[in-house]
């Protein structure tokens, strides 16, 4: 055997292996473990997160219908700040601005 080879026998066959293979190995080991591993409480526990449809009949139910639009990013970086300032959501910031513009 060579240096950097490593015998299989461990793993169950009598050919050599390289030590990236070995680590190759190892990765897939570990990575089918993180795979199987059930995920924590704090991520499977909470609220469900809802399928499209039933957000969009959830939405429609509320009155809402989706409009998007494009804005410049300028735009969108003030529409963000003044949402996070005032503690609304976009879309309520959106609705209430367009409102009063179009009253007056």
């Amino acid at each position: 055997m060579r240096l950097g080879e490593f015998a299989m026998s461990d793993l169950g066959t009598d050919l050599p292996m390289k030590k990236t293979d070995l680590e190759k190995q190892k990765a897939l080991k570990l990575m089918g473990k993180l795979n199987a591993a059930i995920p924590p409480g704090r991520y499977a526990g909470a609220a469900p997160a809802l399928d499209r449809r039933e957000q969009r009949r959830l939405d429609h139910a509320a009155g809402l219908v989706s409009f998007p639009v494009k804005l410049r990013q300028p735009l969108i970086s003030a529409l963000n700040a003044k949402a996070q300032a005032d503690h609304v959501s976009v879309n309520e910031l959106v609705n209430t601005l367009l409102a009063e513009a179009l009253k007056g």
